[in-house]
């Protein structure tokens, strides 16, 4: 029992071991530098979170809330609904003046493209699409003539009523499996790129049958969101992502594909769903801190 569970350690450690070999293995070209303009620094109380916003794929949604962050609209806000394997959505009180104040928006996460247009592609005959792939870091879906963003573990969204046109101001984060069958009746507008740990701690708001329902008062509450544009160079995290588009990515894919690993004894079906592929993030040392 001791021996087996000393090689399960070894093992594990040797794993870690090669994933970190691997990511500081991929060179510094095949690294973008994200816009401070479409970067997002959110503090909460378990600390800081960096994400990058996607104006090339939801230009409104984003310029809404570039606009509501810029005014402080969401500081000391909370997380009010949070559902353990699902998401966690936050926002101004429902029906307030605050909530009311906020333009509503009319759902146009989809894009229409023309047939050259140009991914990383992934896999075809997907479960939802014909299509997954990759562009400027974010998973995407496509049929014949169109694409959008898919609702992966840590993609930011903006929530609304039941009404197609009902978004506004209240959004979430994807903290469990991916519901992608949520894709293009929701809007992805981001996704978090660092502190995804802090994410997944934001306090559950479901209670289980048998619970008393989570106090009001426990909700994790939003201490600050700033776009890194308007944070002290100082105080700025700085993140570059891997270039979805690079050749070596590329290669990444095809590896996770096919599962060439000694440890897969047994080799999976070759196929990839789009959401277990990781674009990896690193921190630059700030300068000017």
């Amino acid at each position: 029992m001791i021996y087996s569970t000393l090689k399960k350690l070894f093992f594990l450690s040797a794993m870690a071991f090669v994933s970190a070999c691997d990511a500081n293995n991929v060179s510094d070209e095949q690294w973008r530098a994200l816009e401070v303009n479409n970067t997002v620094l959110l503090t909460l109380p378990q600390g800081k979170v960096v994400i990058e916003l996607a104006p090339q794929f939801s230009p409104k949604h984003v310029e809404q809330f570039s606009t509501l962050v810029k005014k402080g609209f969401y500081d000391k806000t909370t997380f009010y609904r949070v559902i353990d394997g699902f998401v966690a959505q936050a926002g101004p009180k429902d029906g307030s003046d605050k909530d009311k104040s906020v333009a509503q928006l009319a759902i146009e996460g989809e894009f229409i493209t023309d047939k050259d247009w140009s991914f990383t592609p992934v896999q075809s005959d997907d479960l939802f699409a014909m299509q997954t792939g990759f562009k400027g870091g974010f998973a995407l879906a496509k049929d014949n003539d169109s694409a959008w963003l898919t609702h992966c573990p840590g993609t930011l969204a903006m929530a609304r009523g039941n009404e197609a046109d009902s978004a506004s101001s209240h959004f979430y984060f994807v903290i469990g499996q991916a519901p992608r069958y949520l894709d293009r009746i929701m809007t992805i507008f981001g996704r978090v790129v660092y502190g995804m740990e802090h994410i997944q701690s934001i306090q559950r708001t479901s209670a289980i049958e048998g619970e008393y329902a989570i106090d009001s008062r426990e909700h994790t509450p939003i201490l600050s969101m700033k776009l890194m544009a308007d944070v002290p160079k100082a105080e700025r995290i700085i993140i570059e992502v891997e270039n979805t588009e690079s050749t070596s990515f590329a290669e990444r894919l095809t590896k996770r594909r096919t599962r060439q690993h000694e440890f897969f004894y047994k080799k999976p079906p070759p196929v990839l769903d789009v959401c277990q592929v990781p674009v990896r993030s690193r921190l630059i040392k700030n300068d000017k801190a």
